[in-house]
């Protein structure tokens, strides 16, 4: 058999990093409800993280970054894709730590406690 095993509009044929940025998405979207300053920030998915010493350390791998606004460019907040999915077992799992990567790093971006980003944080 010759050919795609599934057509493009059904779900096979979604890549994990896609499905990955649906995730991220679907965790933006919530939070923009009760913070609709979130939409003037950038929402990036990397694959890892860059060797950059300011971003690596040793002993930890980083599953996000929130990066204030500057001149020419707005706040940015990137979840590492490749370190999540290698600590979620399940979709339902890596939905979870998904939402709370992206709960950890707006609050970080807007000086909060994750519990007042997302008053369910934790919990789930």
């Amino acid at each position: 058999m010759r050919g795609p095993l599934a057509p493009p509009q059904v779900p096979l044929s979604v890549s994990r990093a896609e499905s990955f940025r649906d995730l991220v998405q679907d965790s933006v979207e919530r939070l923009e409800r009760r913070w609709p300053q979130l939409a003037d920030v950038d929402f990036m998915v990397l694959d890892v993280p860059s060797a950059d010493a300011s971003e690596v350390r040793a002993e930890t791998v980083p599953l996000g970054r929130a990066t204030s606004a500057e001149k020419n460019r707005p706040a940015q907040i990137v979840v590492y894709r490749r370190p999540v999915e290698i600590r979620a077992k399940s979709r339902d799992e890596r939905a979870l730590l998904v939402h709370e990567v992206v709960v950890e790093q707006v609050a970080d971006l807007l000086g909060l406690s994750p519990e007042s980003v997302d008053p369910r944080y934790g919990q789930e």
